[in-house]
C-alpha cells in the first residue's frame, strides 16, 4: 500500500510540474531576440552616422557610439525599463555594450542600500565578473593556439 501511494504522489508532482513549467515557443523567441538585438545595432549604427555627419573622425564615432549605448543601457536599467526590455526580447538584449551595461549597472542599483563598499563595490561585478573572467581567459586561449599556428607555419 505504501509503494502505491508512493507512485501517486510522484505522479501528482509530475503533473504539477508539467502544468507550472513555462511553455516556449521557440520561433517566436528567435524572432523577438531578433527584434531587439536588431533594434539596438541600428540605433548603434544611427549614432555612429550621425558622429559622421558631424565630422567626426571613425574612430571619434566609435567611442561616441559606445558612450551614448552604455548611458542608455544605465538609464533604461535605472528605471526599470532595460530588465521589460531583456524580459521580452531574451538574449537580443545581450548585444555586448549593452547587455554588459545591464549586468554592472542593476547589481551597484539592487545593492545600494547596503552602502558604497559592501552593497556597489563588493556586488558590481557579481554579473558581469564571470563574463570578464572569461572573456580575457578565451582571448588568451586562443592568442595562444594562434601564437601556436604561426610557429607551425
Amino acid at each position: 500500500m505504501d509503494q502505491i501511494q508512493k507512485m501517486k504522489q510522484q505522479k501528482q508532482y509530475e503533473d504539477y510540474v508539467k502544468k507550472k513549467t513555462p511553455r516556449h515557443n521557440v520561433w517566436a523567441d528567435m524572432f523577438k531576440a531578433f527584434l531587439v538585438g536588431g533594434t539596438i545595432c541600428l540605433l548603434g549604427q544611427v549614432i555612429f552616422h550621425y558622429c559622421e555627419t558631424q565630422g567626426l573622425s571613425s574612430d571619434d564615432c566609435s567611442n561616441w557610439t559606445s558612450l551614448i549605448l552604455v548611458l542608455l543601457s544605465v538609464i533604461l536599467t535605472g528605471t526599470g525599463l532595460y530588465p521589460r526590455i531583456a524580459k521580452w526580447g531574451g538574449a537580443g538584449a545581450l548585444v555586448p555594450i549593452t547587455g554588459f551595461a545591464n549586468s554592472v549597472a542593476a547589481p551597484a542599483i539592487e545593492y545600494k542600500k547596503e552602502g558604497q563598499v559592501f552593497g556597489i563595490g563588493c556586488k558590481i561585478f557579481t554579473i558581469a565578473g564571470p563574463v570578464i573572467l572569461y572573456g580575457i581567459f578565451t582571448s588568451w586561449a586562443l592568442g595562444f593556439l594562434y601564437w601556436l599556428w604561426t610557429l607551425v607555419k
